[in-house]
């Protein structure tokens, strides 16, 4: 049975199975799902299952809603995508297997922006599964173990309004560099605010809460 794990500030609050076919989620207490935040809506947004499946839509909410980053009317869930409604993070649990997020708005030659909550992108695995090639591992947080393969030229991590950082292919290797935010990402506990850090095997990432790994064999 399909359910959501839902937490704000980086703390899981609830957990709710979808039992049934049509659940709302909003500040008001009416709700299936409540949401107590200003920057929620009273009727936010509503899941429908049907033949198996979860559809996500926005019900004309202020702020939006969210899925792995990208703002959404209307979306069908897939195991493991990340909800974002106010400041409140809901990860979907649909079944077993490996989600891959519709890609977010970017510039050509990039890959899919990379939520440190929700590790995404065209070539993602599990249980620390071995990859060929230079890939980052997630070593804390939910996504912890996934590892995602840096097959494009520019690959973007992080989340709009907290930190982002790239991590770009050049002629000497791949490169760690800040893109926004207040906290600037570190490589070895040194902050790349100065400028890009180029990443050698095994060396360790920070981004707020999260840590990450660069690995190249």
């Amino acid at each position: 049975m399909p359910k959501l794990i839902v937490s704000i500030d980086g703390v899981v609050v609830k957990e709710v199975q979808l039992t049934k076919d049509r659940s709302t989620l909003g500040r008001r207490p009416y709700n299936d799902i409540v949401l107590d935040h200003l920057a929620v809506s009273g009727e936010h947004a509503m899941i429908q299952i049907a033949e198996g499946q979860a559809m996500l839509e926005d019900l004309g909410s202020t702020n939006g809603t969210f899925v792995n980053g990208r703002a959404v009317r209307k979306q069908l869930l897939a195991h493991e995508d990340l909800i974002e409604v106010g400041r409140y993070q809901i990860r979907y649990l649909g079944g077993s297997g490996v989600s891959v997020a519709a890609p977010l708005h970017t510039q050509r030659g990039e890959s899919s922006p990379v939520g440190l909550e929700s590790v995404t992108g065209t070539t993602t695995v599990l249980g620390g599964a071995s990859s060929p090639g230079a890939r980052v591992r997630v070593l804390s947080g939910p996504a912890a173990g996934r590892e995602l393969v840096l097959s494009k030229p520019v690959t973007t991590l992080g989340k709009r309004g907290f930190s982002v950082a790239k991590i770009t292919r050049g002629t000497h290797g791949f490169e760690l560099s800040h893109v926004e935010g207040l906290q600037a990402p570190t490589v070895n506990g040194v902050s790349v605010h100065g400028g890009p850090i180029i990443l050698q095997n095994r060396d360790q990432i920070t981004m707020g809460s999260v840590r990450l790994e660069y690995m190249d064999r």
